[in-house]
Parts: structure tokens; sequence; C-alpha cells
């Protein structure tokens, strides 16, 4: 062992390795910014000039680029309200509100040092699980990985707001939209509707990006102005500083939430970080401020998301099993260069697993020091009137969104998400379950599927050690919520007692119609295909069926803005019709891509936008407008992005 250590040091600190993991420590962070785009993007750019290089070379490359890509996301998560990737969810969902109330350094600068103890906790963890993994993580059978997944749905319990019974729905609405397309215990595809496009499914980038992002762009235009009226910077980044360290015990539990979601397989960064935010909502004991801008929001996910990377490695390095998409294309180039992932890599590579753990660290504290570097500077973006700065996040929403199938169903998707998304934001309908329900879909689905096959009668799996150990914490959160919830449940139905029925019982009313359709088509599924959609669909039927009922007796919300709290609807109104019309904008922005193409119709629409949103002279939304169009075919051809020609081929 000590050769292998002597041996990897002597390649660790050779010069032009260590060149490599700067430039794909650049890459991560550079995709890291541009919404939407995530590790994968990173990792497939770097993969043709990675097999040009020596192994370690090249795996020093793609792993400097993993380990940052989740601290760049960060900027647009925090500033603008839109995820720069599905991972970075829980971050918007904390850090910006904070950036509105002009806590913008505070919240970034926590991110930043989370994702940096994250990441050397993940390094750490992976240098010491090596020995010990291969023998836990393989005795873990179907069981306690299908207990696992619903321990990652039960954080949604966490996450329920004052309203339960909106919030269970929120999550069974995620997991029915998670069985779209091919189901993984039969040869049939599900609500497809004849589609060709959703035979493959609805891709996680473009729910986040709708629910989400698209959500979150609308509202701040609706609302106008800047993003934020105040930012005291230099306050804000040692405060942030301190907030770490007041939760370092929180930093700690989320790193591992990462690094054990790495290790299983099909778990992944989302699921990580939601995960690891349902634990710090969990653990609290006031949850009052969670959702509007709490700290420790953003520090258990922040830690959670680069150590998630490092626990990715775990199986791809020891059993040749991919944990995520990137981690897969590592895979690819080390069976490119005829080394063979397996417990064997331990003894005859031990200094390439050494190298991956040593570039994983220092890649960690480059991209913490380059992003504290540069926020200060991209901080003072939110004083900036926001629809100056609505076109370019747009664009790379659109662009981002194209890239998963190149169809323009993806284009069609995001603007129907993003309805739905503003629709559930003004109406109280929590988005944070929705988006676990969906991560964890296909997971749950597939080792419920195994469990009941190779475990016909239910006591043969039930009462295994680790079933029973996982199910109680799988039942805790959710018998302490209903204690919680019982306790205030007068106060709570007093507060919205007397409200009349108004927009928010037409939405229930419209998610009680989607889980009754799903429930009745489901029934005409194959056997195998229909368990999940039909038990799904049934309970959220019957959830959301009481909701409807509790809303016409006047228990319901109202209509409200969550970026400004509790609101009367006559206040929000206007302001949701100003959000209806940008929609619509943006629905005809597609419909141009469609028929002119990206090209022409960027240029139209950030014509129209500049001119008549930001209000710009015509010589300056011109030129902004080019030079729009110019970085799009930039960005398009370094990164090799596909850009939508249009019927007319324009």
């Amino acid at each position: 062992m000590a050769e292998a250590v002597r041996a990897a040091v002597e390649l660790f600190v050779n010069p032009t390795r260590l060149s490599m993991l700067v430039l794909g420590s650049a890459v991560g962070l550079l995709i890291g910014v541009l919404p939407g785009m995530g590790g994968i993007v990173a990792v497939a750019i770097l993969l043709p000039f990675m097999i040009k290089l020596d192994p370690f070379s090249a795996l020093a490359m793609a792993t400097g680029a993993l380990a940052v890509v989740h601290t760049s996301d960060t900027i647009t998560s925090v500033l603008i309200g839109a995820p720069g990737s599905a991972a970075a969810v829980p971050t918007m969902m904390e850090g910006h509100p904070m950036a509105r109330r002009g806590e913008a350094a505070r919240a970034l600068s926590a991110a930043y040092l989370s994702s940096l103890v994250g990441g050397i906790l993940g390094a750490v963890g992976l240098t010491l699980s090596i020995p010990i993994a291969r023998p836990l993580v393989l005795s873990f059978g179907s069981p306690e990985l299908f207990l696992l997944t619903v321990l990652g749905v039960s954080f949604a319990g966490s996450l329920l707001g004052k309203e339960p019974l909106k919030g269970l729905a929120a999550g069974l609405l995620g997991l029915l939209l998670g069985t779209v397309g091919p189901a993984p215990a039969a040869a049939e595809v599900r609500f497809a509707f004849g589609q060709v496009y959703l035979t493959d499914g609805i891709d996680l980038g473009l729910v986040a990006l709708g629910i989400f992002g698209v959500a979150e762009v609308v509202s701040l235009l609706a609302r106008g102005g800047a993003v934020a009226q105040r930012l005291e910077l230099g306050r804000g980044w040692w405060e942030g500083v301190l907030d770490v360290w007041r939760h370092r015990w929180l930093v700690l539990r989320g790193a591992l939430i990462g690094m054990w979601a790495g290790v299983l397989p099909a778990i992944g960064a989302t699921a990580g970080t939601l995960m690891a935010y349902g634990h710090a909502v969990a653990t609290s004991r006031d949850r009052s401020r969670f959702g509007k801008g709490d700290v420790r929001g953003i520090i258990a996910p922040e830690a959670a998301n680069n150590a998630v990377e490092a626990g990715d490695l775990v199986p791809t390095l020891l059993f040749g099993v991919p944990g995520s998409a990137p981690s897969a294309m590592i895979l690819g180039a080390l069976l490119a260069y005829g080394i063979l992932p397996g417990p064997r890599i331990v003894t005859e590579h031990l200094d390439l697993i050494y190298t991956v753990v040593w570039s994983f660290a220092l890649a960690n504290v480059l991209g913490a020091g380059v992003m504290f570097a540069a926020s200060p500077l991209l901080a003072r973006l939110t004083h900036v009137p926001f629809p100056r700065i609505a076109p370019p996040i747009v664009l790379a929403m659109v662009l981002a969104s194209f890239q998963k199938t190149q169809h323009f169903g993806d284009l069609v998707t995001l603007v129907v998400l993003g309805v739905v998304g503003y629709a559930l934001k003004v109406t109280g309908w929590p988005r944070g379950p929705l988006l676990i329900g969906f991560v964890l879909s296909n997971p749950l689905e597939r080792y419920y599927f195994l469990t009941v096959k190779l475990y016909p009668r239910p006591e043969e799996w039930l009462l295994r050690p680790g079933v029973v150990v996982i199910g109680l914490l799988v039942l805790a959160p959710f018998a302490w919520s209903a204690v919680r919830w019982l306790r205030t449940r007068g106060r709570a139905q007093a507060e919205v007692r007397g409200q009349r029925p108004g927009p928010g019982a037409v939405a229930t009313a419209a998610v009680l119609g989607v889980f009754a359709y799903a429930w009745w088509q489901a029934t005409g599924f194959l056997p195998d295909a229909a368990l999940m959609p039909v038990s799904v669909a049934a309970l959220g039927t019957v959830l959301s069926a009481l909701q409807l009922v509790r809303e016409l007796r006047g228990q319901a919300s109202p209509l409200r803005d969550e970026d400004e709290g509790e609101a009367a609807e006559e206040a929000v109104g206007p302001r949701v019709l100003r959000a209806v019309g940008y929609l619509a904008s943006l629905a005809v922005y597609v419909l141009a891509t469609w028929f002119l193409g990206i090209r022409w119709a960027s240029v139209l629409w950030s014509l129209w936008f500049l001119r008549g949103v930001a209000r710009l002279s015509w010589p300056t939304a011109a030129v902004y407008a080019a030079v729009l169009v110019a970085a799009l075919e930039l960005v398009a051809s370094v990164l090799g992005l596909y850009l939508p020609a249009g019927r007319l081929r324009l």
C-alpha cells in the first residue's frame, strides 16, 4: 500500500496531470453556471480529449469537472431562481428568497463552503470506504434498496407545509409523472398517448427547469424590479461562513447522506440533495422559515451534492456499476484504457484510485476558491432590473432543454411544465415533494418489482433485519409529522377557515382530474406495468378529493405569492395576470423556434422583450439581441450542442 501511495504522489504532482485537473475544473465551473446543463454535459465535452490522454490525466480531468459542477450551479439558483441543475433545486428554494432579502452573499458563502467541506468529506469517505464498501453494499438486497428508496420519498413528509394533504398529493403527482414512458417491469409504454416523444419518458432536467426555473423567472418578471433591493457583501460573506460553523454537524450529516446516495445504484445527486434537504427540515425544531430563505436548507444539500459525486465513484470503480450518467462515461474511458473496474482494481490499480481521490479533493478547493473570488461581481447582478437579464437566462434554458432528445417536444414540455410550476406556486401546492417523487419513481418501482418477484411471501422480506431498521426510519418522520399536525390542527384550520373557493380550488380540481384519469388509464395496462400507476393514482385521487372538499368548505389557502409571503387575492391577482402574459410570450417564442429556428426566433423575441418589457432603446436592444445570438452560436459550437433549425431551415 505504501508503494501505491508513493507512486500515486509521483503521478499526481506531475505538472501535465495537474494542468488537466485545472482544465477539467474550469469546464465544470463554466457548465455549472449554465442553467440545466450539469455534470453529464461537462464530462461529455471532455470525453473526446480524455481518450487522447493517459489514464491518470484523463481521470484527473473528468474528476475535476464532476467535483465542481455542483459548486458553480449555485449562482443562478440563488441569484436568479433558475436551478443550475436538478440537484440545485433545494438551494434555489432557500437561497433565492435570501437573495431577495439582500442576503445573496450570505447564501452563496454558505453554499460554497458547504460544498467544499462536503466534497472533502466525500473524498475522505471514498478513501475509507473502498476496503469496506464492497461487502456492505453487496449485503443489500432488493428489499433493503426498496426501503431506502421509500425512505427518500418519506422525506417529502417533512416538506408538507401547513396543508399535509397537498404535500402528500404533490409527492404522489411526482411519482405518477415518473411513470410516463417505458415500464421497468413489463414490455409496455405508459401514458404516451400515441406520441413517440413520450415513449422514453420525461427528462429530469426538463422537470426541474419547468417546474422551478421557468416558474421563478416568470414570477420575477411579474413582480418587476431587481432581484434584491439591497446587498451587503462584506458582512454577508462572513455570516455565511459562521452559518456553516454553527451547523457543522448538519454539514457532516448532509455529506454522509450524499455519499450513501451516490453509493447506492440509481439514486444519484438529485435524490441525495433532496434527501439531505428533507433531513434538515425533519430534524429542525423550528421549520417555519424553510421555503422562505433558511440557510440550513442550503447547507445540508450543498454538503450532499459534492459528496454524492464521490460516492458515485464507489460502485463505478469497485463493481463496474456506474451510479450516474457521468460516472458511466468515466467507466467507458476506463474500459477504453483496458482497465476493468471491479474488486481487483483495489489491488492492481490502487495508485489510480488515490489519484482520483486527491483530484476530487483538490478540485473542490480550487472550485470553491474561484467562486468565492468571482461571486462579489456576480452578486451585483441582483441590483440589475431583472427584465434586462432575463433574455439570456430564457435562451439558456430553452437551449439546455433541447439537448436531451433534440426533439421539439422538449420545448413544448418546458412550457407546459412552466405553466404547471407557476400554477402550483401561486395556489400553495408545494413543488419540492413533486420533484422528490419524480426522481425516485423509477428506482422505487424497479426495486419493489424485484422484491415481490424474488420474495413471493411478504414475511420473507419484511422481517429482514435491514428492512426492519429502515422501515422504522421511514415511519418515524410520518409519526412525528402526524403528532405535530394534530397539535396545531385547530389553529391551522382557523387561519384558513372562511376563505371562499377560488383559483386554489380550481387547481385542486385539476389535480384530482389528473389522478382520476390516470387511474382509469392505468387499469388497462399489463398487470406488472399497472401496479405502480394504479396504486399511486388511486391514493392521489382520494387525497386530492379530500383536499377539494376542504377547500369547498372554506378551509383553503388564498391565492398568494411565495415571493412576498401571504397576500390578499386582490393584491396578487394583477401580478398573476402579468405572469400569464409572460408565459404566453414564452409559448410564442417556442412556436417561432419550431417554425423559424432558434436563431431567428431568439432575435425577434429578444427584440420584442428588450423593447416592450425592459424598455431599452432600439439601438441598444438590437445590439443586445445580436450579442445574444452570437453567444448562442459560440456556446453551441464550443460545447457541441444542437440548435433547433425550424421548419423553414433558416
